[in-house]
């Protein structure tokens, strides 16, 4: 059997900084807790811009091998290796549109039922999660623990277990677009607004308005590098 050629494939230049990032991890033996150079440093030793060397960073993060926290910089949780760690990232881009559909699928309508069942309780909870989020933006942060308690207090007012349980299922996949879209320049305080919005709906009990609002957050947090990088 006569092997066919497969087209070539150029590195995506996000790709190319991953790999680089991982061979200086090797060749500078780090270990986990150790910290890598300030971005403004290593976006200058590489060449690049630090919007392309972050977007390289949340690629790492999303895999679990970085932490990146406001004003700790890049600390790193495990060793990678770059082949592994491409292969993650190509794994990941993939994985986005589907995540993105079953959102939509499920959070429009857990945010309907929440509208129509939520109790006074389950709305201080939503209101805390915003407050949450607020605050960790106003420090310089992304949001991303507020952002997650606003989206299971949706799913707990909604009382519809059979929906939480499969939120459940997809959670961790749902914070790895979570971090990926929080990660863009100006989306936490567009996705905290968007947050308000569909609690304001809930607070008066709208389910049609909740549903609405939930369909349009999921569709602008959704605009992620990755994805246009893809294109």
């Amino acid at each position: 059997m006569v092997e066919q050629l497969k087209p070539v494939t150029r590195p995506r230049l996000y790709e190319v900084i991953v790999e680089q990032l991982c061979g200086y991890m090797a060749d500078n033996d780090m270990a986990p807790g150790d910290r890598l150079p300030a971005e403004r440093e290593l976006a200058a030793n590489l060449g690049v811009s630090r919007a392309s060397l972050s977007q390289a960073l949340v690629a790492l993060e999303v895999q679990g091998v970085l932490s990146v926290r406001h004003g700790d910089g890049a600390i790193l949780i495990r060793r990678p290796t770059e082949e592994r760690a491409i292969k993650a990232l190509r794994e990941h881009a993939d994985r986005i549109p589907d995540i993105i559909e079953a959102r939509e699928a499920l959070e429009v309508k857990l945010a309907g039922l929440a509208a129509v069942r939520r109790s006074d309780d389950e709305m201080k909870a939503i209101d805390a999660a915003i407050a949450k989020m607020d605050q960790e933006i106003a420090s310089g942060d992304r949001g991303v623990d507020g952002d997650e308690m606003f989206h299971e207090a949706i799913t707990t007012a909604a009382h519809s277990s059979l929906l939480a349980k499969l939120m459940h299922e997809i959670s961790g996949l749902v914070r790895e677009t979570r971090i990926e879209s929080l990660s863009q320049q100006d989306r936490p305080k567009a996705s905290l607004e968007s947050h308000k919005r569909i609690a304001e709906a809930v607070r008066r009990q709208d389910p049609a308005e909740a549903g609405r609002a939930m369909a349009e957050h999921i569709m602008m947090v959704s605009d992620v590098a990755l994805l246009r990088a893809a294109e």
